[in-house]
């Protein structure tokens, strides 16, 4: 018997963890710590391999979309959605990257307005394409390469979806192994062939992580997955996490902790279907979770005003460069509020308001990168 379509909160609660790892990271190598003091060495252990929160998103998406594919939708009515869910936030962060690099220096290449052979990249960057152009993936708000890879996942998702739909339980166990390798295959080129190092952020080698999300929800869906409980996958997920460091840096951002996901998505998801406790699909996680695509969006370009604007309150020691840090959250958690209230979920309204007739507020399955 298959699954019928269920909300997975779960998911939601453990994206907001993702983004916090994310942030982590972004603040230790921002060097907004004294790298002597105790809060720096800390921040170093949680964070340092905080980039896996990216690959989380990837395959997260892929199962979520899996799961939540509607019967008989078109192609053009699923791009229109999730064009309308990520195209807005990402729109207004790219502006206010240019603006803050306009005046407050190189923060966001503001050239791109001032000289015509750099125009591309601020069109590229728009247009969700820079992630394919090496040189240019940093781009602006340097998160949004992860978007770029987000929106090939969504062009190509018609194919995955129709294919994962054919495949019996056997089948959706041999797509993910398949999955894997794909996942496996652009860091062993990048270890071969150090020159393309920026395979870390082209769409196409991060395609693995997407599908195997795919593949994991089929399972979920035919009842096949046999895996741990949610406990026991969160502990496989941990252990993986900081085991990051022992692998050679081309492992490091997504095939150390490609397992550990691949246990613990799934276990998320049958633990929400069987009503079975879970922390992560409390009010508080499930709202931050809401939260999380913007305050991802968003956080980058306040840790650098900081640094452009207040370099005295870099690398400050103990006690006070915490409260710089909280202060740095607390400003990038607010500016997502506000993201959410006042861009996301209104321009996403209006977006989808011809053709869709459900209910206009986010449900624990709407994902982003």
């Amino acid at each position: 018997m298959t699954v019928t379509r269920a909300d997975l909160p779960s998911l939601t609660g453990m994206r907001w963890a993702a983004a916090f790892m994310v942030f982590g990271l972004h603040i230790v190598v921002a060097s907004m710590l004294d790298p002597d003091s105790a809060g720096s060495k800390v921040a170093s252990l949680l964070f340092g391999a905080g980039e896996i929160g990216v690959s989380f998103f990837f395959v997260l998406s892929g199962f979520v979309l899996m799961w939540s594919a509607r019967p008989g939708d078109s192609p053009l009515r699923f791009w229109r959605r999730r064009l309308a869910r990520i195209y807005p936030v990402h729109i207004v962060t790219a502006l206010l990257a240019v603006v803050l690099g306009a005046t407050l220096g190189q923060l966001a290449r503001p050239d791109v307005f001032y000289g015509v052979p750099d125009f591309d990249v601020f069109l590229t960057n728009v247009f969700l394409i820079h992630s394919w152009i090496p040189g240019e993936q940093q781009s602006l708000n340097t998160v949004s390469w992860t978007l770029a890879c987000e929106a090939f996942f969504y062009l190509t998702f018609p194919i995955w979806g129709a294919l994962a739909r054919r495949l019996s339980a056997r089948g959706a166990w041999v797509f993910a192994l398949v999955s894997v390798g794909l996942v496996v295959l652009p860091a062993y080129v990048q270890g071969e062939l150090p020159a393309v190092h920026w395979l870390q952020a082209f769409p196409a080698a991060r395609i693995g992580e997407f599908t195997l999300g795919v593949a994991l929800a089929r399972l979920v869906a035919l009842e096949a997955w046999r895996g741990p409980r949610l406990e026991i996958a969160v502990g496989v997920m941990l252990l993986s996490y900081f085991l990051v460091p022992v692998w050679p840096g081309q492992y490091a951002f997504s095939v150390a902790t490609i397992i550990g996901f691949g246990v613990l998505i799934p276990a998320a998801a049958v633990a929400d279907l069987r009503n079975e406790q879970s922390f992560w699909r409390s009010p508080t996680m499930v709202r931050l979770g809401e939260l999380s695509f913007a305050f991802y969006m968003v956080h980058l370009l306040v840790i650098r005003v900081v640094r452009r604007a207040a370099p005295g309150l870099v690398r400050l020691h103990s006690t006070p460069e915490l409260f710089v840090v909280a202060g740095i959250f607390v400003v990038s958690l607010g500016l997502a509020w506000a993201l959410y209230e006042y861009v996301e979920t209104p321009c996403r309204r209006f977006l989808t308001r011809p053709r869709q007739a459900v209910s206009n507020r986010p449900t624990a399955l709407d994902v982003r990168a």
